[in-house]
């Protein structure tokens, strides 16, 4: 008797094709799994080999920099005679006691003789002029006097002695400088003249901060004489350099949307140079100002060195002399000079400042300890 298989249905083959598509599904699944398996490891350690490479690589590159650099300032001490061996540290501890006397308090007790310091300060009105002073210092008050100070001996800046003519020929440069600053600053900017135009006036910055305050000082030697004349006008030659280039850049950074703004209102040119770019740049202008007159304090302690005056001619002849200590105290006193105008300077830097709270001088001097211990609590 025969057995009679029954026929498959339609919904029965597509149940066994879909069982075997999802054994070779499975099946290559797992090969391709293996497969991975594989090859994940090697491409792990072929990537840890390659950085392991670039570190090698770098490290040979620092190496070979360092390698470099210490070649190089063994070079230049050469160069600069500092390996001579005439140039010794015990010479250079004896020479220190020049500059700095040691008295012994009690014949036993070591300590900085400061009161000759203050003597030589004294003697030579390095910061005082008391015949100038005197007009102004009395009591009661002479009236007489007082006129006198102000309108015949001009003594605003004689008064404070040789470190008044230093400070002086940095104001007098600066205020000299500033405006030729301006203009070649201005017309330098490329959004103000077009480009080649523009490095007319670049191009004679870039000349005047070539040549060094002190080289424009023996220019104009022969026609004002060695002194502080020739000196400010100096300084107010690097002062057009200097500051025009400092106006250039802070011209190229400004926003273009007042200047849009004033053009769509048909603005002249002038006008949107002086309220659309310049009113931009009038607080970064005069700070940048005020910084140049400190460099241009420093530069006339420069020049005097070379017989302009001031406290530099000061310092220079008392070395001439082998007059250390005497030098020591015209640096002390340049310290002095420098430190004031600093100070005054970042005063004025900082009432520009909307964000920053507004403080004295007093109030600047007398809470600077405090000031100190919260920073180093920090």
């Amino acid at each position: 008797m025969e057995t009679l298989t029954p026929r498959p249905t339609a919904s029965s083959r597509r149940d066994e094709n879909r069982a075997d598509l999802r054994v070779t599904t499975d099946t290559s699944n797992s090969e391709g799994a293996v497969g991975s398996d594989d090859t994940v490891p090697d491409r792990i350690a072929e990537q840890f080999e390659n950085i392991k490479q670039t570190r090698r690589r770098r490290a040979l590159g620092w190496l070979g920099l360092i390698a470099f650099l210490a070649f190089t300032t063994l070079q230049a001490f050469a160069a600069t005679e500092l390996l001579n061996p005439d140039a010794r540290l015990e010479t250079f501890r004896e020479s220190l006691t020049g500059f700095f006397p040691i008295t012994d308090y009690f014949g036993v007790i070591p300590f900085l003789d400061v009161g000759r310091y203050l003597e030589f300060i004294s003697q030579g009105n390095l910061l005082y002029d008391p015949e100038i002073g005197g007009l102004l210092f009395q009591f009661p008050p002479n009236p007489a006097d007082i006129y006198a100070f102000f309108f015949q001996e001009l003594g605003i800046f004689q008064i404070f002695g040789e470190a008044g003519i230093t400070l002086a020929m940095g104001f007098v440069g600066t205020i000299l400088g500033f405006p030729f600053a301006l203009v070649f600053g201005t017309l330098g900017s490329e959004r103000v003249t077009p480009f080649p135009f523009n490095f007319i006036f670049r191009g004679t910055m870039s000349f005047i901060r070539a040549v060094p305050a002190i080289v424009w000082t023996l220019i104009f030697i022969p026609f004002l004489g060695l002194g502080p004349s020739s000196a400010a006008i100096a300084i107010a030659f690097d002062t057009i350099g200097n500051l025009g280039r400092l106006f250039v850049d802070e011209l190229e950074e400004i926003e273009d949307g007042p200047i849009e703004a004033m053009r769509t209102t048909g603005a002249s040119k002038p006008q949107i140079v002086f309220f659309g770019m310049l009113s931009q740049v009038r607080t970064a202008f005069i700070a940048w100002t005020l910084y140049i007159f400190e460099i241009n304090v420093r530069i006339g302690v420069t020049v005097g060195v070379i017989g302009a005056g001031g406290l530099g001619y000061v310092l220079a002849s008392q070395q001439n002399l082998l007059r250390f200590t005497n030098m020591m105290a015209t640096l002390l006193a340049i310290f002095l000079l420098i430190i004031s105008v600093e100070l005054f300077s970042q005063r004025l830097r900082s009432r520009l400042r909307s964000d920053e709270v507004e403080m004295s001088i007093w109030e600047l001097i007398t809470g600077f300890p405090r000031r100190m211990a919260e920073s180093a609590l920090k």
